[in-house]
Protein backbone atom coordinates (compact mmCIF):
# COMPACT_ATOMS: atom_id res chain seq x y z
CA UNK A 1 0.00 0.00 0.00
CA UNK A 2 1.21 3.47 -0.78
CA UNK A 3 0.09 6.97 0.08
CA UNK A 4 1.41 9.61 2.41
CA UNK A 5 0.02 8.80 5.87
CA UNK A 6 -0.81 5.16 5.11
CA UNK A 7 2.81 4.45 4.26
CA UNK A 8 3.72 5.39 7.81
CA UNK A 9 1.69 4.69 10.93
CA UNK A 10 -1.60 3.17 12.04
CA UNK A 11 -2.90 3.79 15.54
CA UNK A 12 -5.49 1.54 17.16
CA UNK A 13 -7.72 3.18 19.77
CA UNK A 14 -10.71 1.90 21.69
CA UNK A 15 -11.79 0.53 25.05
CA UNK A 16 -9.99 -2.17 27.00
CA UNK A 17 -10.80 -5.65 25.77
CA UNK A 18 -11.82 -4.61 22.26
CA UNK A 19 -8.89 -6.42 20.62
CA UNK A 20 -6.46 -3.62 19.73
CA UNK A 21 -3.35 -5.66 20.51
CA UNK A 22 -4.59 -8.84 18.84
CA UNK A 23 -5.69 -7.00 15.70
CA UNK A 24 -2.47 -4.99 15.58
CA UNK A 25 -0.34 -8.13 15.81
CA UNK A 26 -2.26 -9.65 12.89
CA UNK A 27 -2.15 -6.50 10.74
CA UNK A 28 1.57 -5.79 11.15
CA UNK A 29 2.97 -8.64 9.04
CA UNK A 30 0.32 -8.14 6.33
CA UNK A 31 1.26 -4.46 5.99
CA UNK A 32 4.96 -5.06 6.64
CA UNK A 33 4.93 -2.77 9.67
CA UNK A 34 6.39 -2.98 13.16
CA UNK A 35 3.81 -3.59 15.89
CA UNK A 36 4.04 -1.99 19.34
CA UNK A 37 1.65 -1.76 22.27
CA UNK A 38 1.97 1.40 24.37
CA UNK A 39 1.13 -0.43 27.61
CA UNK A 40 3.76 -3.14 26.93
CA UNK A 41 6.33 -0.45 26.11
CA UNK A 42 5.64 1.23 29.46
CA UNK A 43 5.95 -2.10 31.29
CA UNK A 44 9.21 -3.00 29.54
CA UNK A 45 10.79 0.36 30.24
CA UNK A 46 9.73 0.60 33.87
CA UNK A 47 10.05 -3.09 34.74
CA UNK A 48 6.64 -2.79 36.41
CA UNK A 49 3.19 -4.03 35.44
CA UNK A 50 0.42 -1.56 34.61
CA UNK A 51 -1.52 -2.54 37.77
CA UNK A 52 1.60 -1.89 39.89
CA UNK A 53 2.17 1.50 38.25
CA UNK A 54 -1.46 2.40 39.00
CA UNK A 55 -1.02 1.23 42.60
CA UNK A 56 2.21 3.18 43.16
CA UNK A 57 1.63 6.30 41.06
CA UNK A 58 -2.14 6.41 40.57
CA UNK A 59 -3.86 6.95 37.27
CA UNK A 60 -2.28 10.40 36.91
CA UNK A 61 1.23 8.93 37.14
CA UNK A 62 0.38 6.28 34.59
CA UNK A 63 -1.15 8.84 32.19
CA UNK A 64 2.04 10.93 32.38
CA UNK A 65 4.09 7.88 31.38
CA UNK A 66 1.58 7.05 28.65
CA UNK A 67 1.77 10.57 27.21
CA UNK A 68 5.58 10.37 27.06
CA UNK A 69 5.57 7.00 25.31
CA UNK A 70 2.95 8.10 22.77
CA UNK A 71 4.93 11.28 22.05
CA UNK A 72 7.98 9.12 21.37
CA UNK A 73 6.30 6.32 19.39
CA UNK A 74 4.31 8.63 17.11
CA UNK A 75 7.66 9.90 15.79
CA UNK A 76 8.60 6.42 14.54
CA UNK A 77 7.89 5.31 10.98
CA UNK A 78 6.04 2.31 9.56
CA UNK A 79 4.42 1.45 12.89
CA UNK A 80 1.15 -0.05 14.08
CA UNK A 81 0.56 1.14 17.64
CA UNK A 82 -2.06 -0.28 19.98
CA UNK A 83 -2.84 2.41 22.55
CA UNK A 84 -4.24 2.00 26.03
CA UNK A 85 -7.98 2.54 26.39
CA UNK A 86 -7.51 5.90 28.11
CA UNK A 87 -4.83 7.31 25.82
CA UNK A 88 -7.42 9.54 24.13
CA UNK A 89 -8.10 11.39 27.39
CA UNK A 90 -5.03 13.55 26.80
CA UNK A 91 -5.55 16.24 24.13
CA UNK A 92 -1.87 16.09 23.16
CA UNK A 93 -2.12 12.32 22.56
CA UNK A 94 -5.14 12.88 20.32
CA UNK A 95 -3.29 15.57 18.37
CA UNK A 96 -0.20 13.40 17.90
CA UNK A 97 -2.22 10.39 16.77
CA UNK A 98 -4.27 12.43 14.28
CA UNK A 99 -1.24 14.23 12.85
CA UNK A 100 1.09 11.27 12.44
CA UNK A 101 -0.96 8.52 10.81
CA UNK A 102 -4.36 6.91 10.40
CA UNK A 103 -6.38 6.27 13.56
CA UNK A 104 -8.63 3.22 13.73
CA UNK A 105 -11.29 3.11 16.45
CA UNK A 106 -12.22 -0.45 17.37
CA UNK A 107 -15.42 -0.84 19.36
CA UNK A 108 -17.67 -3.54 20.82
CA UNK A 109 -20.80 -3.61 22.95
CA UNK A 110 -20.67 -3.29 26.73
CA UNK A 111 -21.69 -6.96 27.08
CA UNK A 112 -18.94 -8.11 24.70
CA UNK A 113 -16.33 -6.03 26.53
CA UNK A 114 -17.49 -7.36 29.91
CA UNK A 115 -17.18 -10.91 28.64
CA UNK A 116 -13.64 -10.27 27.39
CA UNK A 117 -12.40 -8.46 30.52
CA UNK A 118 -14.34 -10.31 33.23
CA UNK A 119 -11.46 -12.43 34.53
CA UNK A 120 -8.53 -10.08 33.92
CA UNK A 121 -6.57 -8.78 36.88
CA UNK A 122 -4.48 -6.65 34.49
CA UNK A 123 -7.17 -3.96 34.18
CA UNK A 124 -6.76 -1.67 37.20
CA UNK A 125 -9.74 0.54 36.35
CA UNK A 126 -12.06 -2.48 36.56
CA UNK A 127 -10.90 -3.60 40.00
CA UNK A 128 -14.04 -2.21 41.65
CA UNK A 129 -17.17 -3.57 43.32
CA UNK A 130 -19.12 -2.98 40.09
CA UNK A 131 -16.83 -3.40 37.06
CA UNK A 132 -19.78 -3.28 34.64
CA UNK A 133 -20.87 0.16 35.87
CA UNK A 134 -17.25 1.35 35.73
CA UNK A 135 -16.79 0.09 32.17
CA UNK A 136 -20.06 1.69 31.11
CA UNK A 137 -18.90 5.01 32.62
CA UNK A 138 -15.56 4.76 30.80
CA UNK A 139 -17.30 4.06 27.49
CA UNK A 140 -19.62 7.06 27.89
CA UNK A 141 -16.70 9.33 28.74
CA UNK A 142 -14.32 8.10 26.05
CA UNK A 143 -16.54 7.26 23.05
CA UNK A 144 -16.73 10.91 21.84
CA UNK A 145 -12.93 11.16 22.08
CA UNK A 146 -12.42 7.93 20.12
CA UNK A 147 -14.81 9.21 17.45
CA UNK A 148 -13.08 12.62 17.34
CA UNK A 149 -9.67 11.13 16.61
CA UNK A 150 -10.71 8.26 14.30
CA UNK A 151 -10.30 8.10 10.53
CA UNK A 152 -11.97 4.66 10.56
CA UNK A 153 -14.43 3.10 13.03
CA UNK A 154 -14.87 -0.68 13.08
CA UNK A 155 -16.97 -2.98 15.25
CA UNK A 156 -15.04 -5.98 16.52
CA UNK A 157 -17.67 -7.51 18.81
CA UNK A 158 -18.99 -10.68 17.23
CA UNK A 159 -16.50 -10.80 14.36
CA UNK A 160 -13.45 -13.00 13.94
CA UNK A 161 -9.95 -11.55 13.90
CA UNK A 162 -9.73 -12.37 10.19
CA UNK A 163 -13.00 -10.51 9.47
CA UNK A 164 -11.86 -7.43 11.38
CA UNK A 165 -8.45 -7.43 9.66
CA UNK A 166 -10.06 -7.74 6.20
CA UNK A 167 -12.43 -4.87 7.02
CA UNK A 168 -9.54 -2.68 8.16
CA UNK A 169 -7.56 -3.44 5.00
CA UNK A 170 -10.55 -2.62 2.80
CA UNK A 171 -11.23 0.64 4.65
CA UNK A 172 -7.54 1.64 4.48
CA UNK A 173 -7.57 1.14 0.70
CA UNK A 174 -10.68 3.33 0.50
CA UNK A 175 -9.05 6.05 2.61
CA UNK A 176 -5.86 5.89 0.57
CA UNK A 177 -7.79 6.16 -2.71
CA UNK A 178 -9.81 9.11 -1.40
CA UNK A 179 -6.71 10.89 -0.07
CA UNK A 180 -4.79 10.35 -3.33
CA UNK A 181 -7.70 11.48 -5.50
CA UNK A 182 -8.17 14.72 -3.55
CA UNK A 183 -4.48 15.68 -3.42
Amino acid sequence: MTGNRLSTNLYLVGPMGVGKTTIGRHLAPILNKTFKDSDREIEQRTGASIPLIFELEGEAGFRKREQAIIAELTQEQNLILSTGGGAVLCPENRRLLKCNGWVIYLYASLNELMERTAHSRQRPLLQTADPRARLEQLLLERHPLYKEVANITIKTGDRTIRQVVRTILRRLRQLEFHENSTS
